[in-house]
C-alpha cells in the first residue's frame, strides 16, 4: 500500500511537471481585434556583435509570417524604403511613430525585433552557435501592442559527441567552432528560432492569418492542457 502510494505520488508530480513545462498560453484578445492581415518586418535591434544577424533574420522570418496566413512586405523592398529616406539605424527606425509608417507603407501591423544573441562561442569542451531573438507585433492603426514574444535556438541541440575522452571533445569543439563561423551557421539556426517564435505552429506564435486554412481556430498555444 505504501509503494502504491509513493508510486501515485511520483507519477502526479511527473504530469504536474509535464503540464507546466511550456509558458502560460497567451492572451489573443487585443490580437484577435486588430485582425490583421498584412505585416511588415522592421531592420532588427541587434544586441549581438555579428553585423551580419539582422539580414540573416530578416530573411528568415519571412516564411514562416507567410506560411502562418500573413501578407509580407518584401523586406528588401521596406529596407529600401527606410534608406531612400535617410533611414539606415534600426533604432531610429524603430522610433518612427507608427502612424508615419502606416502612413508610408499601408500595413495593418509591424513586427519589431530585437537580436539579444547570434553566434558562436567557444567554451572550454563545447562550440555553439546560438540565436536568441525576441518581437513584438504592433497595429500601425493604433499602435496597439497586438502580440509579444522570445525565441532561442542552438546548433547543439542535436548534435551528439563522437567521443575520443577530453582531447577528442576539444578539437571536436574547435572544429565545430571554425565550421559554424566559416559558413555561418548562424544564418540556418536563425530559422529555427524564427519558426519557434513566430510560427503559427508554435506554442504562442502568432495567429492563423486570413491566409491561412486554419484562419480563425484557436492558436497552438490555447490547444496545449
Amino acid at each position: 500500500m505504501k509503494r502504491t502510494s509513493t508510486l501515485i505520488l511520483i507519477l502526479s508530480t511527473l504530469i504536474m511537471s509535464a503540464c507546466t513545462s511550456l509558458p502560460p498560453a497567451y492572451d489573443y484578445s487585443q490580437f484577435r481585434n486588430s485582425d490583421p492581415k498584412s505585416i511588415i518586418i522592421l531592420p532588427p535591434t541587434n544586441q549581438s556583435t555579428e553585423v551580419i544577424a539582422p539580414y540573416s533574420l530578416m530573411t528568415q522570418l519571412t516564411a514562416p509570417i507567410a506560411e502562418s496566413g500573413y501578407y509580407v512586405y518584401p523586406v528588401a523592398l521596406v529596407d529600401q524604403t527606410f534608406q531612400n529616406n535617410g533611414l539606415t539605424v534600426a533604432e531610429d527606425i524603430h522610433a518612427v511613430p507608427t502612424a508615419k509608417l502606416y502612413e508610408i507603407f499601408g500595413a495593418d501591423a509591424a513586427l519589431y525585433i530585437d537580436i539579444v544573441e547570434y553566434g558562436t562561442s567557444y567554451v572550454v569542451i563545447s562550440s555553439n552557435t546560438v540565436v536568441t531573438v525576441g518581437a513584438k507585433l504592433v497595429d500601425l492603426k493604433t499602435g496597439d501592442l497586438l502580440w509579444e514574444g522570445a525565441a532561442s535556438a542552438s546548433s547543439a541541440e542535436n548534435r551528439s559527441s563522437s567521443g575520443g575522452g577530453l582531447i577528442g571533445m576539444l578539437v571536436e569543439a574547435a572544429v565545430h567552432q571554425i565550421i559554424e563561423t566559416v559558413v555561418d551557421t548562424g544564418y540556418d539556426v536563425s530559422a529555427i528560432a524564427s519558426s519557434r517564435l513566430v510560427s503559427s505552429k508554435a506554442h504562442n506564435g502568432l495567429l492563423h492569418g486570413p491566409r491561412s486554412t486554419k484562419y480563425g481556430q484557436p492558436a497552438t498555444s490555447e490547444k496545449v492542457k
